[in-house]
């Protein structure tokens, strides 16, 4: 597979895991690791999405491939769940994406609100 192969998944894969787990938002926490998660609240939800992308850089700066692909996985997960937990869907998301389109990463993030 080379560095830039996107195959046949594409980003629908996200929304379908992002409905599986909404799926298991209620679910038994002694059955399901996500519906562990929402149980344990958003602090650790957040602390998890946290601890995933800190791991994915340890790997990147190893410099391991299937590192970064394991730890991207776990990352993505994590953020779903996040997202889920926060009422954040994908669409609103990709749209997000979408609208910095053709955008200068350093003019769109100069547009951002001042907090």
């Amino acid at each position: 597979m080379s560095e830039r192969d996107t195959t046949a998944i594409d980003g629908a894969v996200l929304d379908r895991l992002f409905e599986v787990i909404e799926s298991r938002r209620l679910g038994d926490p002694e059955s399901s690791h996500t519906a562990k998660l929402f149980a344990k609240g958003s602090a650790k939800i957040a602390q998890k999405v946290g601890e995933e992308a800190v791991e994915t850089v340890i790997e990147a700066m190893a410099r391991e491939h299937a590192g970064v692909v394991s730890e991207s996985a776990d990352l993505l997960y994590h953020l779903l769940v996040l997202w889920v937990d926060q009422g954040v869907t994908p669409g609103e998301v990709w749209q997000a994406l979408e609208g910095r389109k053709g955008v200068s990463g350093i003019v769109e993030k100069a547009s951002r609100p001042k907090d």
